[in-house]
């Protein structure tokens, strides 16, 4: 007997997600959709400096798209996304190091920041891409529990250090609005309903 898919999901359809992440995986299982993962690819991220704040997310997520690096079959899909943190006029990628995650989440701390995540769906027929944008609200964090959370989860592989699933997301985040997956890095109720119009 045949595993169902959800409904207005082409059964044909072969999803490949250009993703190395095991949060962007975790998500693409949820959605109940078969697919394989590519395997780790090279992506220069540089993006041109005229583009806006919502734009960059989309560029690159389109740039991985572009530079996957084997050849696409007939019914296959190549799922892209690059996911950044925008916090008082500048993005906060993955952390260097420990110092440079507690600037971020002390720049984070008592304020609202917006979580942007790029997408690009590619075949051999057509791109296509779109945008999710997330708006978070974190409490005043105290030294004791940025220190704690640093130490006990080291989100160092975390646009703006902190993931919105782990203890700092308990403690610290008031209210968000938008996408809470889109905060995990893969807004995959938007991607279902994209892939639905993919032909």
């Amino acid at each position: 007997m045949n595993t169902p898919i959800p409904p207005f999901i082409a059964p044909a359809m072969q999803l490949v997600l250009a993703s190395q992440s095991p949060r962007r995986r975790e998500l693409m299982q949820g959605l109940d959709i078969p697919f394989t993962v590519a395997p780790a690819y090279q992506v220069d991220e540089t993006y041109p400096a005229s583009l806006s704040q919502q734009e960059i997310p989309v560029f690159l997520a389109k740039k991985k798209a572009e530079e996957y690096p084997y050849p696409i079959k007939n019914q296959q899909i190549i799922v892209s996304a690059d996911t950044l943190v925008w916090c008082k006029g500048q993005f906060l990628g993955k952390p260097k190091d420990e110092a440079d995650a507690r600037q971020m989440l002390q720049g984070l701390s008592g304020g609202a920041h917006e979580v942007l995540t790029g997408l690009c769906l590619r075949s051999l027929q057509r791109t296509h891409t779109f945008l999710a944008t997330t708006r978070v609200w974190f409490c005043a964090l105290t030294e004791a529990e940025i220190n704690y959370y640093l130490q006990r989860y080291a989100p160092y592989d975390k646009a703006g250090a902190y993931g919105i699933q782990e203890w700092i997301g308990y403690v610290g985040i008031e209210r968000i609005e938008g996408s809470y997956f889109n905060v995990m890095g893969l807004p995959v109720q938007m991607l279902y309903r994209e892939l639905q119009n993919f032909k």
